[in-house]
């Protein structure tokens, strides 16, 4: 892996992590589903247009069309929209580190559905990883409202591991990146656009904290991240790619304590490190694998 790969994943892991934090300032300031689906339509026509700019056409195959329809469903409408939904009544942090479980999730997916054989190290690495997401979850959140949010994470990172496998399939070949960022934008707002017609009570709580937390995920995360993972998995592939999200549950937690107060304990502190060797244990043994 070269530096500018390391470069992008380090980038795209700070940026990434440091959404949970300004989703949980927008999800005690409006409906959840209302201001993920405002925030795609915008991200999605600001990406079009930029790739326009660029010379980018929307030229795309049919198993390239249905590529941005899946990853539009899985990373937008369900691993955003249920995290959105969670974050009203778990902590930042914490829907941080369940999204970490990214690499030990596709791992599981690889070993089951596609053939990967799993050595000792990777075992070990998925039991250690997903024990500290356990240790951090067993003291952060009581009561079966936290349950439900921890709960409805836990099925979004399942999606977002499933959008990961789609999306060097659906890149591999195509060069308009930009374009196939803003029409899968797309395609999460119209997939949440009605859920929240139907669901929710429109409201919104103006401050300068909202707004400045809205623009900054829909430039950052929105755009710019989601650019950047698509660049990095087409540079090194999925499998390397995930892995830059062991970094994520150290950058989850640290930008939430910054910015919202969030406490941290010792307890805390030894989960993020058990989870960030698990998911390094995991990746090691999947790329000796690749190599045999």
């Amino acid at each position: 892996m070269d530096i500018r790969s390391i470069l992008m994943g380090v980038s795209f892991s700070v940026i990434w992590s440091s959404a949970f934090t300004s989703a949980r300032i927008l999800v005690t300031s409006a409906p959840p589903l209302m201001v993920l689906s405002v925030r795609f339509l915008i991200s999605g026509l600001l990406g079009i247009a930029l790739a326009r700019m660029m010379g980018q056409k929307i030229e795309l195959e049919r198993k390239e069309w249905l590529g941005v329809v899946i990853i539009g469903i899985c990373q937008n409408a369900l691993y955003l929209g249920l995290n959105f939904i969670g974050m009203q009544w778990i902590e930042a942090g914490l829907a941080a580190i369940i999204a970490s479980t990214l690499p030990l999730i596709v791992a599981i997916f690889c070993w089951l559905f596609l053939g990967e054989k799993t050595k000792m190290m990777g075992l070990l690495g998925l039991v250690a990883g997903f024990g500290g997401v356990i240790l951090i979850m067993s003291q952060r959140q009581t009561g079966e409202s936290a349950m439900l949010g921890m709960g409805l994470c836990v099925i979004g990172a399942v999606a977002l591991a499933g959008a990961t496998l789609w999306v060097s399939r659906m890149v591999s070949a195509n060069k308009n990146v930009m374009m196939l960022v803003g029409l899968q934008m797309l395609v999460g707002s119209f997939v949440l656009f009605p859920f929240t017609l139907i669901f929710e009570t429109w409201y919104l709580d103006w401050s300068l904290r909202f707004v400045t937390a809205f623009f900054y995920t829909l430039l950052a995360p929105g755009l710019l991240a989601t650019l950047i993972w698509f660049y990095l998995v087409q540079r090194i592939g999925p499998v390397r790619a995930s892995a830059f999200h062991f970094l994520n549950p150290c950058f989850g937690v640290l930008v939430a304590a910054l910015i919202l107060a969030e406490p941290l304990t010792f307890q805390d502190g030894l989960g993020v490190v058990i989870i960030m060797a698990g998911i390094l244990a995991v990746q090691i043994s999947r790329n000796t694998e690749a190599q045999t």
